[in-house]
């Protein structure tokens, strides 16, 4: 009865899974998640015998004491990308998460002259995302759609040092296969910069050693663990990212497999639904025990 009790629980925890799969079907950048079963200890009613002189050795006798979820895996693969025509909606194309973190950046100059240095030292903060639905502030800097600042670089292929500022007002806003952040400065009291193309700077990226090891957090959001290991920073197109490019005006979609977590749903029914007669079964034997002793 208590292994059936253990298949309960699991097969609870495997159907919650793929109830909350099936619930970010359409969350943008979600990682679907895998649950795998172990057995537990198994009880020894006879041990194993050698070879005799007489006879054969005989193998162990054992009875298992049930299952238990061995883990519950992040499955890391790439969703489909879905045109979204927004040039602030960015997909990536390849390896690496987007740098996002809190902090209070610079209040700009009014009117904002450009470029501008707007350091980032939040460190403490950092958190990483496939989210790519992307927007500004009021004071025109970068964020993601929870409100978190997209941490850039000053340069291609730098270190995440820098909030990224687009000043109002400006026009030809874009994100470029290599991350950089561009828009046509309409300040035309910056006389240096008016009516040219100005960078605002290059979108961060973060890979690591194992990212399934990743911890998730609200907002489709991510944070270190150490079995992760640690982050290896850059920007598209250059060093660990030379493969990876910033699509703009598209978003990468969930990785969610409807048929496969259908299939996982009927299968966490069917084995919640075996162990559940089988504690009725036991229930049932017990009666008949109780029954025959009252009899007697």
């Amino acid at each position: 009865m208590y292994a059936a009790i253990s298949g309960l629980e699991a097969h609870q925890t495997m159907l919650d899974v793929t109830a909350n799969n099936l619930a970010n079907v359409d969350t943008i950048g979600y990682k679907a998640e895998r649950t795998t079963f172990t057995a537990e200890l198994a009880t020894l009613l006879q041990n194993a015998s050698g070879q005799t002189a007489t006879n054969g050795g005989t193998n162990p006798m054992q009875y298992g004491l049930g299952v238990q979820v061995g883990s519950i895996d992040n499955v890391m693969t790439s969703g489909s990308m879905q045109s979204t025509g927004n040039t602030l909606d960015v997909a990536l194309q390849g390896q690496g998460f987007l740098v996002v973190g809190g902090g209070a950046p610079p209040t700009p100059s009014t009117p904002p002259t450009a470029p501008t240095n707007n350091p980032f030292t939040a460190a403490s903060t950092i958190q990483y995302t496939r989210a790519g639905n992307l927007t500004t502030d009021s004071a025109g800097y970068l964020t993601t759609a929870s409100g978190q600042y997209v941490v850039g670089s000053n340069t291609a292929g730098g270190q995440p040092n820098n909030y990224i500022l687009i000043p109002p007002g400006s026009t030809n806003v874009a994100v470029g296969p290599n991350g950089a952040v561009t828009y046509t400065d309409e300040n035309s009291a910056d006389t240096s910069t008016y009516g040219q193309t100005v960078t605002a700077g290059y979108v961060s990226l973060a890979a690591f050693p194992n990212q399934a090891g990743l911890l998730r957090e609200g907002n489709s959001n991510w944070t270190t663990t150490s079995n992760s290991g640690p982050p290896t920073y850059g920007t598209p197109n250059t060093g660990t990212f030379s493969n990876t490019q910033t699509i703009s005006g598209e978003l990468e979609q969930s990785n969610v497999d409807m048929a496969s977590e259908f299939t996982n749903m009927i299968e966490a029914q069917r084995g919640y639904q075996a162990n559940s007669t089988v504690i009725s079964t036991a229930g049932q034997m017990l009666q008949t025990l109780v029954q025959m002793a009252q009899a007697a």
